[in-house]
């Protein structure tokens, strides 16, 4: 820690705090300790490499091997709310209520830190490997408790995280599975429902049909749901106006696609339809804006190359035309050259596998949604 707040490091950790600060409007030492830490394992630096990989390497005497994998598997962080399952010989056993695995922790702060937490307690924290060749977790930085009673509270709060973080299911295969799953039978039911998966819409009828979709989903869910689990399902969870309601920004664009993609899930491009004109009438290159929109896809790196892909592949013998009119590369071929092109103007779209956009929660996490308690045992 004094190495990641060193005189090298003290400009871009003060950026780090006062984004912190900024985000709260104040920075209380809870926010600080997980700033610094966050900083000291995980910031990327301008070279790619982190503060804890720079000591390692930096180290004199140079650490054994032993303990520079100890250090280095410290970047393995897990952030969770966890549910204190028990307590045993100076560990706390910590359930997961993100990734729905359970932790074997201890803190360096000697018995007395995990001593004050008990059964059904939660706590919210950041865990590291004591060392990658143990199934032993460390505390690191800041934890905070919360008390039985605040469960319901917190498991939203989870949910949340769960829905905006999907790569946080890749700690357990299980679920990651059962993610797919249950994407592909999502998007099995808008197939079946509007026979593609691909609408091209005005946002007003965007938003109708979306709306039909969620309204279909939510009957064959509470189909299989008993007489009081479909109550309790039918007053919690967010609305159909809520599932169906468009991003502000396409809501003034004059075409919508929603694209039910299966690696991608569900996702919404504005002016689509123009782009898809221009695809079918490869004349339509001549006009400035129609290139221009394709020209914004494909450097804004918000947007997917599966969009792109989808417009070849729905006008696939007019692909070199329209590319070679956008690039002024008359011996463009998309057979050819076409993937090359996206993996250089969507470089970050390739650095890592697709993740389902569809977050399954846990048993646990899901009764505690539901507002249920676990009795003690």
């Amino acid at each position: 820690m004094a190495f990641a707040q060193s005189p090298r490091f003290a400009r871009r950790l003060d950026a780090r705090l006062d984004e912190a600060a900024d985000r709260l409007g104040f920075l209380d030492e809870a926010t600080a300790v997980q700033t610094i830490d966050h900083f000291a394992l995980q910031h990327r630096l301008a070279d790619g490499s982190t503060v804890v990989e720079r000591f390692v390497e930096q180290r004199r005497p140079p650490l054994l091997e032993d303990e520079r994998a100890m250090l280095l598997g410290w970047r393995d962080v897990v952030e969770g709310v966890f549910e204190v399952r028990s307590r045993d010989r100076g560990a706390v056993v910590l359930h997961n209520l993100l990734d729905d695995l359970v932790y074997r922790t201890y803190s360096n702060m000697g018995l007395s830190a995990p001593a004050k937490l008990r059964e059904g307690m939660f706590v919210v924290a950041r865990i590291v490997p004591v060392h990658p060749g143990t199934g032993a977790w460390l505390i690191s930085g800041n934890l905070t408790a919360y008390p039985r009673g605040d469960g319901p509270e917190l498991a939203q709060v989870a949910a949340q995280t769960l829905a905006v973080n999907p790569q946080l299911l890749l700690r357990n295969p299980e679920m990651l599975r059962r993610a797919w799953e249950m994407q592909a039978e999502a998007r099995a039911d808008f197939v079946e429902l509007f026979g593609t998966d691909l609408l091209v819409l005005e946002p007003r009828e965007a938003q109708i049909q979306l709306r039909e979709y969620y309204r279909h989903r939510q009957e064959k869910a509470l189909a299989e749901l008993d007489d009081e689990a479909a109550a309790r399902a039918r007053n919690g969870g967010p609305s159909l106006d809520e599932l169906s309601s468009l991003p502000e920004e396409l809501l003034d664009t004059e075409t919508v696609a929603v694209i039910y993609d299966l690696d991608e899930g569900i996702c919404y491009y504005a002016n689509f339809g123009d782009l898809d004109a221009l695809f079918a009438e490869p004349a339509l290159a001549r006009d400035r804006i129609h290139l221009a929109q394709l020209r914004e896809y494909l450097n804004d790196d918000s947007v997917s190359p599966m969009v792109i892909r989808r417009l070849v592949q729905r006008h696939p013998e007019n692909a070199d035309t329209v590319f070679r009119a956008l690039l002024r590369k008359p011996a463009f071929t998309w057979e050819r050259d076409g993937e090359e092109l996206l993996r250089r103007r969507k470089k970050s779209h390739y650095r890592h596998k697709p993740l389902p956009s569809v977050t399954p929660v846990g048993a646990r996490l899901a009764e505690l949604l539901r507002g249920e308690r676990r009795h003690s045992r």
